[in-house]
């Protein structure tokens, strides 16, 4: 507690914290003649620069915090650092047109005025292994396990089917990376930049199919997790379950920067309760770009893996790269079309943490053409039961002639069918969109070009984009145009998923400074779009696929997709579609699946329908 006003005093407590999320307790006293602008900063490490937070709190939002003196409760993220905390003075009159902003344009606050200090207040154990988070690798009985330390300790990962007896063990591949490594501001900057500690990477092998396995991570010196479980994937098994979306970002307890994502509690909520439903299934997580909008500032990262770790130490956590996770203005691959799409929106970051904080299937990767390591989880694919999954990237080079397009090509051409009949493409800026974003216009027309042919060629069933804060669901569409009745039973739908809880872009209305931006009225091609928060689960059989939209205000079903697979002598070639809104259309619903099924029980090849509508 330390008073540097004469009589203010902020004192923090407890000073040891025992474990990260916890609460630390602020309270502050003297303060004369408090302003509805008086803040307090959040600093770690220590001694940081007074404008160097990561983030702050109006002492306002403490309901007696006109009388001079009052507590607020803060949960603490363990940044494998100690924090301080201190309170400034601020009047409105030290704001001008010089004043610094933070990315919504708002003045960040001043630390002219510095009323008190608090003690240092730390973790029990600065060493703790955390941001624990599962993938796939390319072997059907291996599981991927990633977390992260303060130091550089050996690390390893105990398993076994038994929870009291984890007898196997596999060592972990440590790596780090440095500020000098980042490519621009704010990532290599003082500001943004904060250690990112040591990141572990292990993998579990020899799993027997479909069975509930319980690990632990990390080392004597450095302490152990507490003990987690999975479920195997089964490579034999006839169905498939995932849930997929894009931009989410995470969600912190005061100001910072950076706008950040509150909504993205809610679809962490819904998840859960989803997962924890499914009881012994196995299943995935996709998050297809614009992962944790850090942009630069290194602790939402850590923000983003604390949110997630309850689902992600569950079932695996699977990515492709956004805009917001690698754009800089020197990256590699930027054409003259696209001279206007590739800009700052990757805060600096050049890819580095996306790329050594994940660990994909596969092998891709590119060079940065600095200092810096290779971008990498940019394309691969996976089977996961009845499902073939393919992710690519938007944000490097796709066209004919280069590596992505050829790996693409390869991968959709050596699909087996008969193991996987429903194959699953994501990436994450969207092909089809009725946001339009003329930015992106130039890309999605390459990629019409380019890539449409690939998907349309080897029968992709299902297409998932990310980057528009949104859920939109096309009709089977090829080039720009929705099929016909001979032809539409063998086109890719379009699905836009990047409804995690990033809500920057406006709902579908006409504005007078934007009149057609967004597409108003709807075009034919969009057969239903909304503005509603959420995410998206997949389940499949052999016989079906189905897409539903999970809404957060409620969690329930607010659109569906189906797709049926027909036996027929021309192989997978024979698609009836039922295209249907779900829990706002009940009765609709019930009597689309008994026709349906009728139809489906003729074996004749019919028209795809849909409901056309909004939901805001």
């Amino acid at each position: 507690m330390v008073g540097v006003a004469r009589g203010v005093t902020l004192e923090a407590f407890p000073r040891i914290l025992n474990a990260s999320g916890d609460n630390v307790t602020l309270h502050w006293e003297g303060i004369s003649s408090p302003l509805d602008l008086d803040w307090v900063g959040i600093y770690s490490p220590p001694n940081s620069a007074d404008d160097h937070f990561i983030g702050y709190i109006f002492l306002s939002s403490c309901p007696n915090w006109k009388k001079g003196s009052c507590s607020i409760n803060l949960p603490l993220i363990n940044l494998r650092s100690p924090y301080e905390f201190k309170i400034f003075h601020w009047d409105k009159s030290q704001i001008t047109n010089t004043t610094p902003v933070d990315s919504d344009h708002n003045p960040l606050p001043s630390t002219a005025n510095l009323l008190a200090k608090s003690q240092v207040v730390t973790f029990q154990n600065l060493n703790h292994p955390a941001q624990v988070h599962l993938a796939f690798t390319s072997n059907e009985d291996e599981m991927r396990v990633m977390f992260i330390t303060k130091d550089d300790f050996k690390s390893y990962v105990k398993y076994g089917l038994e929870e009291e007896g984890l007898d196997e063990m596999a060592e972990a591949l440590s790596i780090t990376y440095k500020q000098s490594d980042m490519c621009d501001a704010p990532a290599n900057t003082t500001l943004g930049w904060r250690d990112p500690g040591y990141i572990h990477d292990a993998v579990m092998q020899g799993l027997e199919p479909g069975r509930r396995y319980f690990y632990q991570v990390g080392s004597d010196q450095s302490g152990w997790s507490l003990i987690k479980s999975f479920i195997s994937r089964d490579k034999n098994s006839d169905e498939t379950i995932a849930f997929l979306f894009g931009d989410m970002g995470t969600s912190v307890p005061y100001r910072t920067f950076l706008w950040t994502q509150e909504e993205s509690k809610l679809t962490v909520k819904w998840l859960k309760r989803d997962i924890e439903e499914l009881g012994d299934k196995p299943t995935f997580i996709s998050h297809i770009g614009d992962i944790s909008y850090a942009r630069g500032y290194e602790w939402l990262w850590d923000s983003f893996f604390t949110q997630i770790e309850p689902l992600a130490s569950k079932v695996p956590f699977h990515v492709c790269i956004g805009n917001h996770e690698y754009d800089w203005p020197l990256q590699p691959w930027k054409p003259e079309w696209a001279s206007r799409l590739y800009g700052t929106d990757g805060g600096g970051e050049c890819g580095v943490p996306y790329s050594l904080k994940f660990h994909m299937p596969g092998n891709s990767s590119a060079p940065t053409g600095t200092a810096a390591p290779p971008t990498k989880n940019l394309y691969y694919s996976f089977d996961l039961g009845v499902v073939h999954f393919l992710y690519i990237s938007t944000e490097t080079n796709f066209l004919r002639g280069s590596d992505q397009y050829a790996f693409i090509e390869q991968d959709l051409k050596n699909v087996d069918r008969r193991k996987t009949p429903f194959v699953v493409v994501q990436g994450h800026r969207p092909m089809y969109t009725s946001n339009y974003e003329l930015k992106d216009a130039p890309l999605r027309q390459k990629m019409i070009e380019h890539l449409e042919p690939l998907l349309v060629e080897y029968k992709v069933n299902l297409v998932l984009w990310g980057h528009v804060h949104k859920y939109e669901r096309f009709c089977p569409i090829k080039n720009m145009s929705c099929g016909t009745l001979d032809n539409g039973a063998n086109l890719p739908v379009h699905v836009v998923i990047g409804m995690g809880g990033q809500d920057w872009q406006p709902k579908w209305e006409p504005r007078p400074d934007h009149p057609t931006d967004p597409i108003f009225p709807q075009p034919a091609r969009s057969v239903y779009r909304s503005s509603e928060f959420g995410y998206t689960r997949l389940y499949a059989t052999r016989e079906t696929l189905t897409l539903s939209y999970i809404g957060n205000h409620d969690g329930q079903v607010h659109d569906a997709l189906e797709i049926h697979l027909k036996n027929s002598t021309k192989a997978f070639s024979n698609w009836i579609w039922f295209l249907k809104a779900s829990s706002l259309f009940l009765l609709g619903t019930l009597c689309g699946l008994i026709v349906g099924y009728l139809l489906y029980s003729k074996k004749e090849k019919i028209k795809w329908t849909g409901l056309k509508t909004n939901e805001f």
